[in-house]
């Protein structure tokens, strides 16, 4: 039986086929989430590192996931279904040389469970690495998805984590509120610039020793907003 923190990505044009896989992932023991869309897909990866991603072949995402420091060693299994053959030599040379780490044509569900099962176990034996970040007495644990003030843990909204998360990854950088929105939310997303400074508002309260006068996440007037460590 998989570990709780075995969680799997599913981003599948086919609903029904991600659904399928999914159930048959969860009865195994794995988290399995089924999105049909890119945007989805790196927004949950941004709230929780999945474990492993299973992506439609044809849907050329890999290399937007891998340029995420955080999915760098992530596996992932790129599926082709039904009964057409995929096309050999050349072709699956190059994707894995794109850093898919397998790929599949045509398999059955339980076929594509025992692959991924197998892939995990060999991961689970390896050495891991836990991914934290820390700016003076903050820090967050990705996999525990944790936040820790203090070495007291504070309550996040997942979007004040995903929000910190970036802030964290990108120390002394300012970001503008739109490129903050599109990370957070996907970009092309209706959202008002001022709908962040409520949730930096918000994450000043559970975070900063005196909200008024931020240490952390300052506020660089005309374009956005730094983590200062």
């Amino acid at each position: 039986m998989a570990g709780v923190r075995d969680s799997v990505l599913i981003f599948l044009k086919s609903e029904s086929f991600a659904q399928s896989l999914k159930k048959a992932l969860e009865t195994s023991g794995y988290r399995g989430t089924a999105v049909t869309s890119e945007s989805v897909a790196l927004t949950e990866m941004k709230a929780k590192v999945p474990s492993l991603i299973i992506l439609d072949r044809q849907s050329g995402s890999v290399v937007n996931f891998r340029r995420m420091r955080m999915l760098s060693t992530v596996p992932i299994v790129a599926v082709q279904e039904g009964h057409i053959p995929c096309q050999q030599d050349e072709e699956c040379l190059q994707e894995y040389e794109q850093d898919i780490d397998l790929v599949v044509c045509g398999q059955s569900v339980r076929e594509l469970v025992a692959r991924v099962r197998a892939i995990l176990r060999r991961r689970e034996a390896g050495v891991e690495s836990n991914v934290r970040y820390s700016a003076g007495n903050l820090q967050m644990d990705l996999d525990r998805h944790e936040v820790l003030v203090n070495g007291h843990a504070v309550d996040l909204t997942p979007k004040e984590f995903q929000i910190l998360r970036q802030f964290l990854e990108s120390p002394r950088r300012v970001f503008s509120r739109q490129e903050m929105l599109n990370r957070v939310w996907g970009e092309g997303y209706a959202l008002e610039e001022h709908a962040l400074d409520v949730h930096i508002h918000s994450l000043r309260q559970k975070i900063e020793q005196n909200p008024a006068s931020p240490t952390f996440l300052l506020t660089v007037r005309g374009v956005g907003y730094k983590l200062r460590i």
